[in-house]
């Protein structure tokens, strides 16, 4: 499984610490929220401090905009630095436009839900997806309570892709991501719903190790499971 540090859970006045803590633990990407106290109650990282997260590290950027306008910000995320970014379902009327927009500006191209989302809802988008971003906690907020539910929308996405909904064989360019509350506890419970990576907040940024928190992450996740 593939660890994408949040650093939303960070420092904030430490931001380049952060990306130190990243690098020297091996995370794959670092992920980062954009919020804009309207469709999620919380503000955060704004275009200026992504091009400056750019200019730090050499690291994918995964953007993840839960904003009310995606649309109106995409192209000044794309020219910030943005590897990859992930849009809410829940607020965008043209999703397929708005993929080809962020693949078209050079980046991966997801889709986030929230919890009470069904995966089923995303079939006809899932030709033009990279990813699917599977919140396991309502947005705004880090360090909330994981929703044990999502495990079950994580192995029914499975099925889908697997069955070639997707549009490729098996959906094999398509990666499942999970995003909210997870830890030591539920890693190696979401590598065996299917998961390929998943976003760590305050399980990575408020342990006595931080860069050593990732490796252990991502040993726990390949674990053998428990007989």
């Amino acid at each position: 499984m593939r660890i994408a540090p949040s650093i939303l859970a960070a420092d904030l006045a430490d931001l380049a610490g952060a990306l130190g803590v990243c690098e020297r633990g091996g995370a794959d990407f670092v992920h980062v929220d954009v919020m804009d106290g309207h469709f999620v109650p919380n503000l955060s990282f704004g275009i200026p401090v992504l091009a400056a997260l750019r200019r730090r590290t050499a690291l994918p950027l995964d953007v993840h905009l839960m904003v009310t306008n995606p649309g109106e910000l995409l192209d000044d995320y794309l020219a910030a630095g943005a590897t990859s970014i992930a849009v809410h379902w829940e607020v965008v009327p043209h999703l397929d436009r708005l993929l080809d927009r962020i693949r078209r500006g050079g980046a991966r191209a997801g889709v986030a839900i929230n919890p009470a989302t069904p995966v089923e809802l995303l079939i006809d988008s899932l030709p033009r997806l990279d990813y699917v971003l599977l919140m396991s906690v309502n947005p705004g907020f880090s360090g909330q309570a994981f929703l044990p539910h999502v495990l079950d929308k994580a192995r029914r996405l499975r099925r889908l892709l697997v069955s070639g909904a997707a549009g490729s064989p098996g959906g094999a360019q398509i990666e499942i991501g999970i995003d909210g509350g997870i830890g030591r506890d539920n890693i190696r419970a979401a590598a065996e719903a299917g998961i390929d990576f998943a976003v760590v907040g305050s399980a990575v940024f408020g342990a006595p190790d931080p860069a050593g928190t990732i490796g252990e992450l991502r040993r726990l996740a390949a674990a053998p499971a428990a007989i």
